[in-house]
C-alpha cells in the first residue's frame, strides 16, 4: 500500500481496528463519556466512544450536548490529554526498605502497557512532539516517558469542527493531522477516510477490510476538515512574541490578570505540554518502608519556587507572568518551539475565564 494514498474503512469495521490493536498486545485508550465530560480511558468497544455527543466550550465553560447525528468523534477536546499516559500524574521512582543491613534502595518496577491512542487530534500530536523534545531529545532522557512513548501506537482523528476556544491555526498545529501518527482518520457519515503515517500503521491497515476510496468521499472528507478551519475565530499573533513578552515584564497587565487569577493550577493541569513536577518521600506508618514519588506540580503553586529563605514568586501576578512567558517565550530558547499548541484547554477550564490570547493581545496593544 502506498502510504500517500487514502482508503475507506466502514464505520461498522472500526471495532475490528480496536480488536486488532488489542490482539497485538495494546491497551487501547480512547475518548469516552464520564462525569459529564469527554475523557480518555481504556476502551474495548466502539460502544464506549462518545457517539452522538459534542462539547460546547467558552472561557470558563464546558458542557456536553447531544448532536443531531451519531458521529463517534464529533467533539473537540476535553479536560484530559494524552500526557497522563506518557507522563503519569503520579509515579513511584524508587523504594527503600529498612533491613538488618540498613536501608536498601532499589528502582521501582515500571512495566507500562503498550498503549494505542485512539482519537488523537492535530493539536495533541503537536503537544506530544513538544514533550518528546522535553523528555527525549535533550541532554537527559526520562526513562519513564521513554518506555511509554516508544511503544505507543497513535490513531489520529482529524477535527471536523472547532470550539470557540480553539486557536490551533495561529500556532500552526492544526486542525489537520500532518505527521506524528500511525493512522489518521477523517469521519464520514458511513465510515472513515484512513491515511497511513508509518509502516506500523500500514501493517495494521492490511488486516482491516478497507476499500478504495471514492473521489466524492475524498471531497467530502476535505470539506469536513475545512469546516473546522472555518469555525476557528480565536487568534494569537505570534510574530516576535518571544521578544514582546520578555521585554514587557513590568507591564501593568500582569497586575490586572493577577487580580483575576485564582492560582488554582487548572490551566497547567489540563495543558498537554506542561511538565512541571515535584519529588517527595512518602513513608509507611512504621518507618520501615519509603517511596520516592514524582507527581505533577505547577508553577502556580506558591511553594514551587521555594528556595532557601522562601518562595521566589510570592504573588499571583509573578506566577502568572512566569507561566505565560515560559510557555510562549523562554520555551523557545529551551526547546526551539512554542510551548503552546492552541488547544484552548487553559481558556475553557479557567474558572474565571482568563484567555491567553487576550492577554497576549493586551501586552501587544501599545508595543512600539
Amino acid at each position: 500500500m502506498n502510504s500517500s494514498m487514502s482508503v475507506f474503512l466502514a464505520k461498522a469495521d472500526l471495532q475490528l481496528l480496536i480488536d486488532c490493536l488489542a490482539e497485538q498486545g495494546f491497551e487501547v485508550i480512547g475518548p469516552t463519556v464520564s462525569q459529564a465530560a469527554i475523557v480518555y480511558d481504556r476502551i474495548s468497544s466502539v460502544s464506549e466512544l462518545p457517539q452522538g455527543w459534542t462539547d460546547r466550550q467558552a472561557p470558563g465553560e464546558y458542557r456536553l450536548e447531544r448532536r443531531e447525528d451519531d458521529q463517534l468523534f464529533g467533539y473537540v477536546v476535553g479536560p484530559h490529554s494524552w500526557k497522563r499516559y506518557l507522563f503519569p500524574p503520579l509515579t513511584t521512582l524508587t523504594t527503600a526498605d529498612l533491613t538488618t543491613n540498613g536501608w536498601q534502595m532499589r528502582a521501582a518496577d515500571d512495566n507500562p502497557p503498550k498503549y494505542a491512542f485512539l482519537g488523537v487530534r492535530a493539536c495533541e500530536l503537536a503537544a506530544i512532539r513538544v514533550q518528546d523534545k522535553v523528555f527525549l531529545e535533550g541532554a537527559y532522557v526520562d526513562p519513564i516517558y521513554q518506555r511509554r512513548r516508544q511503544n505507543a501506537f497513535i490513531v489520529a482523528v482529524n477535527c471536523t469542527q472547532a470550539a470557540s476556544t480553539c486557536f490551533c491555526t495561529s500556532m500552526e498545529t492544526g486542525p489537520r493531522c500532518r505527521s506524528g501518527f500511525d493512522l489518521a482518520l477523517t469521519e464520514l457519515p458511513d465510515g472513515f477516510e484512513v491515511e497511513v503515517g508509518t509502516p506500523a500503521g500500514e501493517e495494521l491497515l492490511l488486516q482491516l477490510p478497507t476499500t478504495p476510496i471514492a473521489e466524492q468521499q475524498l471531497a467530502d472528507a476535505e470539506q469536513r476538515r475545512q469546516q473546522a478551519v472555518d469555525q476557528i475565530t480565536r487568534k494569537m499573533d505570534t510574530e516576535g512574541i518571544r521578544d514582546l513578552l520578555l521585554t514587557r515584564l513590568n507591564h501593568p497587565r500582569w497586575e490586572e490578570v493577577g487580580q483575576r487569577c485564582l492560582s488554582c493550577t487548572n490551566c497547567t493541569m489540563v495543558c498537554p505540554t506542561c511538565f512541571c513536577s515535584s519529588v517527595e518521600e512518602v513513608s509507611d506508618l512504621e518507618g520501615q518502608h519509603s517511596e520516592r514519588e514524582r507527581r505533577w506540580d505547577s508553577c502556580f503553586n506558591l511553594d514551587f519556587s521555594y528556595v532557601s529563605g522562601g518562595p521566589v514568586r510570592r504573588d499571583i501576578r509573578s506566577r502568572y507572568r512566569q507561566w505565560l512567558t515560559h510557555k510562549l517565550a523562554s520555551w523557545i530558547d529551551q526547546f526551539g518551539s512554542s510551548g503552546c499548541v492552541g488547544c484552548g484547554r487553559c481558556i475553557t477550564w479557567c474558572p474565571v475565564g482568563i484567555d491567553i490570547t487576550e492577554e497576549v493581545a493586551a501586552l501587544r496593544k501599545d508595543a512600539p
